[in-house]
């Protein structure tokens, strides 16, 4: 046999094992024993020298065409293999639209916004008005308006972040009482406000201590406001709270911007008539009082036809 008559053979044979090749991998086996080194074409083409001078450009030309065909085919069939893998590969991911959708796990508010929403739409339906306040708040305001002027000692029980020497990060909420005395137009009746947010004080950080903290500011401001209606206000807010059935009791305590002032507890169990007094386990929940009148003379309040109570 000549050596056209083996390159006839060996492209007949390379492009049966080339169409009924079924993977990548067989394709490029069939490609490295065609045309790697020791490939049968290579060693077909090492008889080229035994050919005379007019068959050797004949010949040659003839390889070429079969190495040109051949490469065609092993390219043609490796993508057509790649296609198939492609195909079965998104038959059997393909996403089924008509399924229902993954559902997300839905967030819900932090526990101190969920009782700082009640209080405000409890004191809302009281016809209060909410006022935010700034948490950069001016000494003045912050200490000063108190009641707290700067050589007062009650300013050691507050250790407080100053920005400058005069601002700082509010330490109370009880800031806001005198911006809103200041802003509020008496003969359109008593002031009645809220002002919850963050407080800052130099605190070491542990189970019931952080540097910053939440308080809720109360302010009610008008004429012949009596202390019974700071304990109507206090009873219907901790019903709110914590359910009726808990006891409430004032303690008389100290605050330089009320007088008298007061601790509020609660009892942390139903009380009833029949509920002894030594089985009553009470709860510290809040501070109040009367608006010091220092207070309202420096808010330009007459303090002898206008009161109030906070807390």
């Amino acid at each position: 046999m000549d050596i056209k008559e083996k390159l006839d053979e060996l492209n007949k044979k390379i492009s049966a094992e080339i169409d009924h090749s079924t993977n990548i991998d067989l394709v490029e086996n069939i490609r490295v024993h065609l045309l790697g080194k020791k490939g049968e074409l290579t060693k077909i083409l090492k008889g080229l020298k035994d050919l005379t001078p007019s068959e050797k450009p004949v010949v040659g030309q003839l390889a070429n065409q079969i190495r040109t065909q051949l490469e065609a085919e092993i390219a043609d069939k490796k993508n057509s293999l790649e296609e198939l893998k492609l195909n079965a590969k998104l038959a059997t991911e393909k996403i089924d639209v008509t399924l229902p959708g993954r559902s997300f796990q839905i967030g819900t508010k932090h526990v101190l916004q969920q009782i700082q929403d009640q209080i405000e739409d409890h004191f809302l339906s009281q016809g209060f008005q909410v006022m935010y306040g700034h948490e950069i708040e001016t000494d003045e305001y912050n200490f000063e308006r108190m009641n707290l002027p700067k050589d007062h000692p009650a300013r050691d029980m507050q250790d407080t972040f100053y920005l400058t020497p005069n601002t700082l990060l509010r330490t109370q909420t009880s800031a806001m009482q005198a911006r809103a005395m200041d802003q509020h137009d008496f003969a359109s009746g008593p002031l009645k406000m809220i002002s919850p947010g963050k407080v800052y004080r130099r605190d070491n950080d542990d189970a019931t201590h952080s540097h910053q903290f939440h308080q809720i500011e109360g302010l009610v401001v008008g004429r012949k406001i009596t202390l019974a209606d700071l304990k109507g206000t206090l009873q219907a807010l901790t019903n709110e709270l914590f359910g009726r059935g808990h006891a409430m009791r004032f303690r008389q305590s100290y605050f330089p911007f009320t007088e008298p002032s007061l601790e509020v507890d609660i009892s942390w169990n139903i009380v009833d008539d029949q509920t002894a007094a030594e089985d009553i386990e009470w709860i510290e929940v809040l501070g109040a009082g009367m608006v010091h009148p220092n207070v309202l003379k420096m808010a330009k309040i007459d303090s002898e036809k206008y009161s109030g109570f906070a807390f």
